[in-house]
């Protein structure tokens, strides 16, 4: 299921109990959590329920072979947002991701957008100024967190684990990397990627000579 949600583009770490979810959520912020309920130590319906006691509001979706209508009540009760039941199928489970995340973020479209630029996260598909642009695995998951932050700046810290999890070590240095072949295919639309020295990127609107300003 890793594999699969890395080949979707998804930055994935992965746990075997309650207790190292809970070290992991003490020293991470993360966007969605999948639960087994067949845990060693805490179960899955444990971990939940202490998810929410500690006022943490990212999307919970339980992913488990107990199919007991007991059970998903339960599940759902305890704090999680979705109930999925094995065997499954990775479509689903991805869609359901998607549904989720679009929620937790307040978004009521799949299609993220900034001036010419759009990202259609569910179709994995991103036009500037109406062409389609070709965009690597780490290039999107750059591009996406910038555009779910602006028109805010994106720390460089969460830039950096966007692109990889624990098990796989990257320079800070290679954020520049990506960011430079962003601007690259960004600036002739109209679009910066402006370093704020000391924290991260953010996305601007590039004005030009003989464009309108204020006075």
């Amino acid at each position: 299921m890793k594999l699969g949600l890395c080949d979707a583009g998804y930055t994935v770490d992965w746990v075997g109990s309650g207790e190292r979810a809970e070290q992991a959520l003490d020293k991470d912020s993360f966007d969605l959590a999948i639960v087994d309920i067949g845990l060693p130590g805490i179960d899955g319906l444990e971990l939940t329920r202490r998810l929410r006691a500690r006022a943490l509001t990212m999307p919970v979706l339980i992913l488990t072979a107990r199919d007991a209508l007991q059970d998903r009540v339960q599940g759902l009760d305890l704090g999680a947002d979705d109930y999925m039941v094995k065997p499954f199928e990775l479509p689903e489970l991805l869609a359901r991701l998607r549904a989720l995340l679009r929620r937790s973020q307040a978004a009521t479209s799949a299609v993220l957008g900034f001036g010419p630029l759009e990202m259609d996260t569910a179709q994995r598909r991103v036009s500037l100024a109406g062409q389609p642009m070709e965009l690597g695995p780490r290039e999107w998951s750059v591009l996406e967190y910038l555009l779910l932050q602006a028109p805010k700046p994106a720390a460089k810290d969460k830039l950096l684990h966007a692109l990889t999890g624990w098990d796989k070590e990257i320079t800070p240095n290679a954020i520049e990397v990506y960011v430079s072949r962003l601007r690259g295919k960004l600036e002739p639309a109209g679009i910066a990627l402006r370093a704020i020295r000391g924290f991260g990127y953010r996305l601007e609107m590039l004005v030009r000579p003989g464009d309108d300003q204020d006075n």
